[in-house]
């Protein structure tokens, strides 16, 4: 099969990257499983194992995409009129009343459902060599965009300070933090590292007793989930959006109370970190997301439309979620 894979920056991600990362790794994939891939991507992009074709967000995109093609895998919203088979992913949540393409696909099943549809496939990266699980872990770790209030760092601070002389790492986020509201955290048991790299993010979760992630949206997936049960750590979030998906009973805890979230904390050794690396690699690979993404294509080869109807998300994104004591 000849796919082009259409993004609008440039790739690989130099830092640590989201939707980079899933689009990278998601080529990757399908070149390993014998298929032809085309990048089409940013001024810029670099890529040993696909052709590229660099692509100016400006431009119309399809200039850019041969004729010879058998799908486009889109990562940015389509153009109107599309001459080719093609899927859309979508990787963030849509405004309510935003019609999407009949061809969308979304992340996860919740994530489908909050859009009026069933059609998904989970995310999956190109996992490292397997972490050494053994090691000793004092700390949690926080991963994401921590000014973002719907992530709730502040949340994830009061969890840990919970737990007797528990540190919690903040991968993503400053001390001085003006997005909200002029926020400053001087406690010595709270460390920001800002934007990290892999080899930094690897270490400090390699050393974690678990991921605390209260967040108060619906997560459409949760990268941050994933890597961290990769690294062998349980994980203690609210179970909104795709949470209650990627996280079952025998790899973490799911709350709205903060007080029930600290008090599985304080026994994070309940969970296995084997258990946790386990389930993340054997459902949440490169190599299954481009299994389910193969099937999207054939359909849509075969001239299916993904859905009757434009999907539309149901309900405003940007409200806060509940979380309490």
């Amino acid at each position: 099969m000849r796919i082009a894979v259409c993004f609008s920056r440039r790739l690989p991600v130099q830092h640590y990257g989201g939707i980079e990362r899933v689009v990278w790794d998601l080529a990757r994939a399908l070149d390993r499983a014998g298929h032809d891939v085309l990048m089409v991507a940013g001024p810029g992009t670099e890529c040993d194992f696909a052709t590229v074709i660099e692509w100016n967000e400006g431009e119309d995109v399809r200039s850019c995409i041969p004729s010879d093609v058998d799908v486009v895998h889109y990562h940015v919203h389509p153009p109107e009129e599309v001459d080719h088979p093609f899927v859309m992913t979508l990787h963030g949540n849509a405004p309510v009343d935003t019609p999407l393409s009949k061809q969308t696909v979304f992340i996860s099943c919740n994530h489908a459902e909050r859009h009026g549809s069933k059609t998904f496939v989970h995310n999956g990266l190109e996992w490292p060599p397997s972490p050494r699980l053994d090691g000793v872990r004092r700390d949690f770790h926080f991963l994401g965009k921590a000014a973002w209030r719907r992530k709730n760092v502040k949340g994830a601070i009061a969890a840990t300070l919970g737990v007797p002389g528990a540190r919690l790492h903040v991968l993503g986020g400053n001390r001085l933090n003006f997005s909200m509201g002029f926020r400053c955290t001087l406690n010595p048991r709270i460390r920001f590292y800002g934007m990290v790299d892999d080899r930094t993010k690897q270490a400090r979760m390699r050393q974690s007793r678990g991921l605390v992630f209260p967040v108060r949206w619906h997560e459409p997936f949760g990268l941050a989930v994933i890597e961290s049960l990769h690294c062998g750590c349980p994980v203690f979030a609210t179970p909104w959006g795709a949470l209650a998906e990627l996280v079952p009973p025998e790899v973490g805890l799911l709350s709205t109370s903060c007080a029930e979230l600290t008090a599985a904390m304080n026994e994070s050794h309940r969970w296995s970190a084997d258990a946790c690396h386990t389930y993340a690699v054997e459902h949440f690979s490169a190599d299954c997301m481009a299994e389910g993404y193969l099937g999207m294509y054939e359909r849509v080869i075969r001239g299916e439309l993904l859905h009757e109807s434009k999907p539309t998300a149901t309900e405003e994104i940007n409200t806060r979620l509940q979380w309490g004591k």
